[in-house]
């Protein structure tokens, strides 16, 4: 009679580390939550707030579709769809490059910047009642970015490494 291997059980993720995993799922959901809720505030009905999101993150910059996707802000499919309904919507204007004709650079209309001022107005708005009304030491704010960025590395090098 053989001897079964004995396989020892694998170790569960820490329940911080689960935590961790859905409060940033829970946090990015309620994020566009927020921003859904400006946006209809300010009779923005024509925007989502992945749209407004983008925008945002667009800024006064010139950008490819290709760059927002490796900045890691949107997925391939989205990227293109929203910028097409922003195109649209007079939000965004696009033009291809002068360099490389198959590539279409897109920056801001004075409708996108408006968009982007009233995010502005928002994110300081909510920034100075992160203490006074959120209970959150600002001071910590710079740890706790530091600890997120080093997550997304851990995250990116997971993938890209196949770890």
């Amino acid at each position: 009679m053989a001897m079964a291997e004995s396989v020892a059980p694998e170790a569960a993720p820490s329940s911080d580390y689960l935590e961790l995993l859905q409060l940033v799922e829970r946090l990015h959901r309620q994020l566009l939550d927020v921003v859904k809720d400006e946006l209809d505030r300010e009779g923005l009905d024509d925007l989502n707030s992945v749209q407004a999101l983008l925008l945002f993150n667009i800024g006064d910059q010139e950008l490819t579709a290709g760059e927002l996707r490796t900045r890691g802000h949107y997925l391939g499919s989205n990227v293109s769809y929203n910028l097409k309904k922003l195109v649209d919507a007079g939000y965004i204007r696009h033009e291809r490059s002068a360099v490389d004709r198959r590539a279409v650079r897109v920056s801001l209309t004075d409708s996108g910047f408006a968009v982007c001022a009233h995010l502005n107005k928002l994110f300081e708005r909510q920034g100075t009642s992160l203490n006074p009304v959120g209970g959150v030491d600002v001071e910590q704010l710079p740890a706790m970015n530091t600890v997120l960025a080093r997550i997304e590395r851990f995250w990116a090098d997971h993938i890209r490494f196949r770890m």
